[in-house]
C-alpha cells in the first residue's frame, strides 16, 4: 500500500510542478494509461507461455535424472532390520 500512496505522491508532485511552470504533460492521460497497461500486460505474456506451453520444472531438472545416476550409480543401503512381534513386550 506504501508503494502505491508514494506512487500518487510522486504523481501529484509532478503535476503541481507542471501547473506551476505552465507546462502540459507530455503525453495526454489516456495515452500514457494504455500504454502502462500494455506493459503490464506484456510482462505477463512470457510466464504465460512458460507455463502453459513448456516443459515441466522438475523435468528440466538434469541434475537428479542424469548427473547423479551417472556418478553415484546404486548407493549402498541398509539390511532390512527383521522385527519380531511374537515375542511379549517387557
Amino acid at each position: 500500500m506504501k508503494t502505491y500512496l508514494a506512487s500518487l505522491a510522486a504523481g501529484l508532485l509532478v503535476g503541481v510542478v507542471y501547473a506551476l511552470l505552465n507546462v502540459r504533460s507530455p503525453a495526454p492521460p489516456v495515452v500514457a494509461l494504455v500504454g502502462l497497461l500494455g506493459i503490464l500486460l506484456g510482462e505477463q505474456i512470457p510466464p504465460f507461455f512458460r507455463d502453459h506451453f513448456g516443459t515441466p520444472a522438475a523435468r528440466q531438472s538434469w541434475l537428479h535424472e542424469q548427473v547423479k545416476p551417472h556418478v553415484f550409480g546404486q548407493l549402498p543401503a541398509c539390511a532390512p532390520v527383521a522385527r519380531e512381534d511374537n515375542k511379549p513386550r517387557g
